[in-house]
């Protein structure tokens, strides 16, 4: 018997991670265990996300959900960035890693789009 998950099935993930609305470029050895600490970690000031900055699609084994580059954010604290979380207010919803690089404060970073996919079952 074959297995199916409709696309709305697929897309409650996904729909948690397009409800993010700040964006959090952070530093340590390991990802942040919460906003609180997401914050803490942070180069720069909360960044707004939008809701027209996420897209669901069809992925080649799923869905998946893209967050759209951001460009210019502020960094307001020198350090080695190495993750970027995106929290709902008061909840760390997701955390991805990003490639490792000095940030200072005073500059601006940007990040490229990228991804998270829910594979369809097997």
């Amino acid at each position: 018997m074959a297995k199916f998950d409709s696309d709305a099935v697929l897309d409650g993930t996904l729909d948690i991670i397009a409800a993010c609305t700040e964006l959090y470029i952070c530093s340590g050895a390991g990802a942040p265990a919460d906003r609180a600490a997401a914050i803490a970690a942070s180069g720069i000031a909360a960044h707004t996300l939008a809701s027209g900055d996420f897209a669901k699609a069809d992925d080649t084994s799923g869905r998946k959900v893209t967050l759209a580059a951001q460009a210019a954010l502020s960094v307001t604290a020198s350090i080695t960035a190495t993750h970027i979380a995106l929290c709902t207010g008061s909840v760390l919803q997701a955390v991805t890693t990003c490639t490792s690089q000095a940030l200072t404060s005073g500059n601006t970073v940007s990040t490229p789009a990228f991804k998270w996919g829910v594979a369809d079952p097997t």
